[in-house]
């Protein structure tokens, strides 16, 4: 992001806005394994961010549905899916190295071939690195709640990502959801109810793993919620 420059007619942050970002960059300590899975195995599996679109025929050497999932953790839930779906794509993205890293461990112990991961922001590679309707669908699950109101305008779930899954999702695509912070989810039903592009699931897919945390939101005697909803754009 470039900073105005001094000594011209004095422009504003405002035209010059710094992007608010949904998660904070922890430097967690990262395992001997990690290291290793990230420094032998990134070129196989990992992608770089950068001024490009994604081919993801050529990404995974095929073409197949395409199934992102946002904020994958260490990758349990990722790498399950990848092998409960053999004949589907997966490309998880993930900021936290240690995460990245325990994800790749688990592709290469697996021997998988149809998951990739990334180390950047989610908004920023979807806006920059996806093409339009080529997501078949998005998962994003117990994103970062900022359950403090000032924090609020933090949570990734806001109209212009909806928007913008919009876009990336094929006609039909599926957004699945799922938190235990009881205000955060009446916000996501707010939002996307507000969103004409997408209509409510009344089955809602199945297939998620069981992660740590559904069990921290047991012990903090939270409810987990889960919502699902499909795309009803159209290719024009």
């Amino acid at each position: 992001m470039m900073a105005p420059m001094s000594g011209t007619d004095n422009k504003s942050q405002n035209e010059f806005p710094r992007p608010i970002r949904s998660f904070v960059k922890r430097q967690g300590r990262m395992t001997p394994g990690q290291k290793r899975a990230l420094n032998d195995h990134w070129q196989e599996y990992g992608v770089d961010y950068g001024d490009r679109i994604l081919d993801f025929a050529e990404l995974f050497t095929r073409a197949a549905p395409v199934v992102l999932e946002i904020g994958f953790g260490n990758g349990d839930n990722l790498v399950a899916m990848a092998r409960r779906h053999p004949q589907q794509n997966f490309l998880g993205i993930e900021v936290h190295e240690p995460g990245v890293g325990a994800c790749i461990m688990k592709i290469v112990e697996h021997e998988l071939r149809n998951v990739r991961v990334m180390r950047h922001d989610a908004v920023e590679v979807l806006r920059h690195m996806m093409a339009d309707h080529s997501l078949s669908r998005v998962n994003l699950f117990f994103p970062d709640p900022w359950h403090k109101k000032r924090h609020r305008k933090r949570r990734i779930v806001q109209r212009d990502f909806v928007q913008l899954l919009a876009e990336k999702l094929l006609p039909g695509g599926i957004f699945h959801v799922a938190t235990d912070w009881e205000n955060y989810a009446e916000h996501i039903a707010e939002v996307l109810s507000n969103t004409a592009e997408f209509s409510a699931l009344d089955d809602i897919p199945d297939d998620r793993s069981v992660s740590r945390f559904d069990s921290r939101g047991q012990r903090l005697g939270h409810h987990n919620w889960e919502r699902a909803w499909c795309t009803c754009n159209k290719i024009d």
